[in-house]
């Protein structure tokens, strides 16, 4: 049975792919800081029929991390998968100076994902087999007015993910994947303050994909053979056109 740690999976994409995985048989280890929503998903697998735990963890945390790739394979025995999906989009115009929000995409969408990675490394090594899938976003393939600081994060993840393969995934058979999505109705826009890009978010006139949507494409990538290795899936709504 494959184990799987899933950051930011109180909600969104997080805990439709804890859901979706543990569906497939998987023990799923959840990792946010919202304690009664990962009890809430816990039970909910559970009365599926699946395996899941829970760990209150802040991803700006390295040292958090670490104790959530340790309480894993305690509990779980190993750690076979990594989701760093955990994620701000706090999108602005530059001119709007909004430090702070730049700082705490900095802090969850890079540093999040690299301590991520240190966290569970050492145990893929030894183990010789492991997956690491890190969500990106289509701003990490493109810019557009408000994004400067978050298309960054992403490219940022892209660019991580694609050194790590290659470091990784022949000497030791680590696979990773980075996973593009478009528009997706989550609570990621939640965080925008700048009313400017509120407002142009309202006027879209466009279908959003589901969370359900990107989970089943982070279980395709999962799902395929060892030898196979699927680097990135980028998944947009059909009328989405950036």
């Amino acid at each position: 049975m494959k184990v799987a740690i899933i950051t930011g999976a109180s909600s969104g994409i997080g805990q439709a792919t804890a859901k979706e995985l543990a569906s497939k048989g998987m023990t799923v280890m959840l990792a946010a800081r919202r304690e009664e929503r990962l009890k809430e998903l816990k039970n909910e697998i559970e009365k599926m029929g699946g395996t899941a735990h829970y760990q209150i963890t802040d991803v700006t945390s390295a040292e958090e991390m670490e104790q959530l790739a340790k309480k894993t394979v305690e509990v779980a025995g190993r750690i076979d998968i990594l989701i760093n999906n955990a994620g701000l989009m706090p999108l602005s115009l530059l001119n709007k100076r909004k430090v702070k929000e730049w700082d705490q995409m900095v802090d969850v969408n890079i540093k999040g994902v690299l301590y991520g990675i240190s966290a569970v490394l050492p145990y893929m090594e030894e183990q010789k087999s492991g997956h690491i899938i890190n969500i990106s976003s289509v701003a990490g393939h493109k810019v557009m007015p408000g994004s400067s600081v978050y298309s960054g994060t992403k490219y940022a993840v892209r660019a991580i993910t694609e050194g790590l393969r290659q470091e990784m995934n022949a000497s030791h058979n680590i696979r990773t994947t980075i996973i593009c999505p478009g528009a997706v109705a989550t609570e990621l826009t939640e965080t925008i303050t700048d009313e400017d890009i509120l407002s142009a978010f309202n006027e879209r006139k466009m279908k959003p994909l589901d969370s359900e949507n990107i989970a089943k494409s982070i279980s395709y990538a999962v799902d395929q053979p060892d030898h196979v290795d699927v680097n990135e899936i980028v998944v947009r709504p059909t009328q989405q056109d950036m």
